[in-house]
């Protein structure tokens, strides 16, 4: 299976137009969205290009191909104008043998044991960390923090890397049942 895996889109149109030709060449199964679809929120500045309309257009196409959990910028009027579902709190994936647990990250840790995933966005800080639990953050693809690009998560077959839209890989993780 191969997902591609973004956050914090905030609005910006000219991030979503890159993502979605990312995923269109990708072969990716499914996109996985963890939340801030299209309000930029009142901490951060407008994103480049903030256009929520024209994000809902360009994703709406896909919404068969979209798994997507709410984030704190995420409110019901955004569920009503777009055509995939995105309310819910968190959504849970069995890859590799392991539980995967994707949400937004803006809510407490969930109880997860010894080996499980955790993929969560809010930060708009890319990273992978290994422990217990492996979390992961994919960045934000409008308004990244502490210096980094606009970055993705990419998951296939067992590998997880962190990339810009470039495709420069700037974390990588092998997990492999």
């Amino acid at each position: 299976m191969k997902l591609l895996i973004a956050s914090d889109v905030h609005g910006s149109a000219p991030a979503t137009k890159k993502l979605v030709d990312m995923y269109g060449k990708s072969g990716a199964e499914r996109l996985v969205l963890l939340g801030d679809i299209l309000y930029h929120g009142p901490r951060n500045d407008l994103p480049e290009g903030y256009a929520p309309k024209e994000v809902i257009s360009l994703l709406s196409p896909l919404k068969e191909k979209i798994l997507c959990v709410r984030g704190n910028c995420d409110a019901e009027v955004d569920q009503m104008v777009l055509p995939f579902p995105i309310l819910a709190e968190y959504a849970v994936l069995f890859l590799d043998g392991r539980l995967v647990y994707l949400a937004h990250g803006h809510h407490s840790e969930p109880p997860l044991s010894k080996g499980d995933i955790l993929i969560s966005g809010h930060t708009h800080v890319p990273g992978i960390m290994e422990g217990e639990v492996i979390k992961m953050n994919p960045g934000s693809i409008s308004i990244p923090k502490q210096g980094f690009p606009p970055t993705v998560l990419w998951y296939d077959d067992g590998v997880y890397s962190i990339r810009t839209f470039e495709g420069k890989e700037l974390f990588h993780l092998e997990v492999r049942s």
